[in-house]
């Protein structure tokens, strides 16, 4: 895993660059592997870890796809911290919670009991969101709260004797006020999310609801949200329940004086002690992307205190991203996340008292709390227990020894595919364009065969981790490499606000890594498709209008249209804010000009290349004013998948778009077809595009 040898190749190109570095890192062996997409969507995911309060077990969740059900299994395990047992299985986690936006909501919340015996949770089982009990033995799991409103949040008093919950509207009082404005009619305000079903639209927590914009224009809440939270306390040893009042919000660690004296970005308290751990940002940064010149320090409160600054040169000018203690002792435990690797991450400590750095691990991807990039590790005063995952190897638990450094694998749900994998070569890229910015990405390259080099697929965003498809998991990154079609993740660099610099930006980034691989005769630059969601989506359209690089696209998310900016305008204030400080963009006849640059509603005749469209149901009606006329045209595929949010999370269909794009991308870079039975319709529509794509473009068509 760290021995991965490094390779550094310095390669000319012809008509871009002058003279370019590209670093590449070789990972796994040479042999051909095919991964298939199931595998992909069925990747087991690690989070929630949590330590007890001994400092000598971990608790953590396992989540997990299920096609053949489309949902999600999660298990809670708890472990030994020095791996001397095996993860034992002590609760249903139940499905998913989720983000409006579909994404895996986290922290669902989990808590151990003060004397260590029992593990408390949220969960959604059963159709309600319940606290769950489970003892760490594995002998008894249990709900211990029955409301008729699901459970908000939960905590427990210090001596772990009363639980304490909160709740919002009742389940009943939800149906009764969707069914009441169904029956007398839906207003329509600045809270209905306008380009989406209004009844009964959303699709999230395994159930339908109506949803809301409340201060937002993009975030959706259920319909009685703003209901304010009810809380209950139950005493533990005898079941009495009692209502209390709402508690006051945990006050932050530092005071507002201090607060804005210091700014944090972050800031943790160590409990027990006065001291505050903070990451504040000390240069200004009105970009979009992440913030540079992190400086770590900490506050002591008291008499004797002060704020000390970390100056030694491994926590200096860093890319520091989360900060946690050292449970009993005076250091900070800190990951560097590096923007210019992949976001490669790095754990070191602090020594407050000698200002010293020591360097604990660096891994060449994530290594913390599990998928998202911000989690944190679970820490003891011993050892930190993080989840490990990079290109070649899916999330495993690892133990690591806050002294020496020493990684141990604990838990491995992965193992199967992680075999698989040993056989997938993977690159990590560095190239500069020719005005010398930089760039990175994560490389997996198709073997070549006697018909010459083969075609790429790239995505544009963000690469961390192990990498299945580009955000959004839409591209099967490694299948496309097993079928012959090098693969490409290009992590965005922080950039300007404003948005033409910015796709800019990106369209540099991919121009010149297709010099670059052309040059070196690993890609053929004459068959190239691109992918991406959101920020990708974006920048596979500013292509596809801009370039004459792309052969082929596909895309998940909007582009912004006219049609687009009516439906959103609802929202008022919220949304025009946002819309004139991301794009540039007022009402289409305010700043004509910028729409003509960015949207593809005004740029249909130079979008060339053939484009698939596989949106959620809850965005597709914002492209129709773009999507219907490509279609007409026969230059667009547009499939609109049910009950799914702006990223997709049924399993069902994940695997349909990763399938369909593999097809896709075979389709129009290899000229091939599944002879599979009910493929036969959608390939029928993409020769008949093909005959149109190479009437419009004056050539041969590429697909017989």
């Amino acid at each position: 895993m760290e021995s991965a040898a490094m390779a550094v190749l310095t390669i000319r190109a012809g008509r871009v660059l002058a003279s370019c570095l590209m670093g590449l890192v070789f990972v796994g062996g040479l042999g051909a592997q095919v991964i298939s997409p199931r595998q992909l969507v069925e990747v087991a995911d690690v989070d929630e870890l949590v330590v007890s309060p001994g400092g000598d077990m971990v608790a953590f969740r396992v989540a997990q796809a299920s096609v053949e059900r489309n949902t999600y299994d999660s298990t809670w395990y708890v472990q030994r911290m020095d791996g001397t047992t095996l993860a034992r299985r002590v609760g249903e986690g139940g499905h998913l919670l989720r983000e409006s936006d579909g994404a895996s909501l986290a922290p669902a919340g989990v808590l151990w009991s003060p004397d260590g015996r029992y593990l408390y949770y949220r969960a959604l089982l059963d159709g309600r969101i319940a606290v769950w009990r489970a003892a760490v033995d594995g002998s008894d799991a249990r709900v211990m709260t029955r409301d008729p409103a699901d459970v908000r949040s939960f905590r427990l008093s210090p001596d772990g004797q009363l639980l304490r919950y909160g709740t919002g509207a009742t389940r009943e009082q939800t149906g009764d006020a969707k069914w009441e404005e169904y029956d007398s009619g839906i207003h329509i305000d600045e809270t209905i999310p306008l380009g989406q079903g209004i009844f009964q639209s959303g699709y999230l927590d395994e159930r339908r609801s109506t949803q809301r914009l409340f201060g937002s224009d993009v975030i959706r809440s259920p319909l009685l949200a703003r209901v304010p939270e009810h809380w209950r306390e139950i005493d533990l040893a005898t079941g009495r329940m009692r209502e209390i009042p709402a508690p006051e919000p945990s006050p932050a660690p530092l005071p507002a004086a201090l607060s804005e004296r210091f700014k944090p970005w972050r800031q943790v308290r160590q409990e027990g002690t006065g001291r505050i751990a903070m990451l504040t940002h000390v240069a200004e940064w009105s970009g979009a992307g992440p913030k540079p010149d992190v400086e770590l320090s900490v506050f002591v409160e008291g008499n004797g205190g002060g704020h000390l600054r970390c100056r030694a040169e491994l926590c200096t000018d860093k890319p520091i991203t989360g900060i946690q203690w050292r449970p009993g002792r005076e250091e900070i435990l800190f990951t560097l996340t590096d923007p210019e690797d992949s976001q490669a991450q790095s754990i070191l400590r602090w020594d407050i008292k000698a200002d010293r750095v020591f360097s604990l691990v660096h891994t060449p991807g994530l290594i913390n709390g599990g998928r998202a990039t911000p989690n944190a590790c679970g820490a003891s005063s011993e050892a930190l227990v993080c989840v490990a995952a990079d290109a070649s190897h899916p999330p495993r638990l690892e133990r690591i020894d806050l002294e020496s450094g020493n990684r141990t694998v604990l838990f491995n749900p992965n193992a199967a595919l992680a075999a698989d994998m040993e056989g997938v070569p993977v690159r990590r890229l560095h190239w500069t364009d020719v005005a010398g910015r930089r760039f990175n990405g994560l490389y997996f390259p198709a073997q070549r065969t006697a018909g010459g080099a083969p075609p790429l697929f790239l995505t544009y965003y963000r690469c961390p981790g192990f990498v299945r498809g580009g955000v959004g998991d839409e591209w099967p990154l490694v299948t496309l490499a097993g079928r012959g079609i090098s693969a490409l993740c290009i992590n965005a660099p922080p950039s300007e606000l404003d948005a033409v610099t910015r796709f800019e930006l990106g369209r540099s980034a991919i121009e010149s890594v297709i010099d670059l691989l052309a040059a070196s005769g690993e890609i053929d630059r004459g068959k190239v498709g691109m992918g991406g969601l959101s920020y990708g989506t974006e920048v596979t359209m500013w292509m596809a209008m801009n370039s004459d690089a792309l052969s082929a696209a596909s895309v998940s998310s909007i582009a912004f249209s006219p049609l687009a900016y009516t439906l959103m305008s609802i929202s008022g204030e919220t949304f025009f804010s946002r819309l004139r400080t991301y794009w540039q963009l007022g009402a289409p006849d305010e700043t004509p000009a910028q729409w003509k640059r960015l949207s593809p509603a005004f740029n249909l005749d130079r979008i060339k290349v053939p484009m698939l469209m596989q949106l959620p149901e809850q965005e597709y009606q914002h492209t129709l004013d773009y999507a219907v006329p490509l279609i007409r045209d026969q230059r667009a595929d547009l499939y609109v998948y049910p009950n799914e949010a702006h990223q997709k999370f049924q399993p069902r269909h994940k695997l349909a778009a990763y399938e369909r794009n593999v097809d896709w991308f075979r389709f129009w870079l290899q000229g091939f077809e599944d002879p599979e039975a009910a493929k036969v319709r959608q390939y029928a529509r993409w020769r008949t595009m093909a005959d149109r794509h190479a009437g419009h473009s004056g050539h041969a068509a590429r697909i017989p």
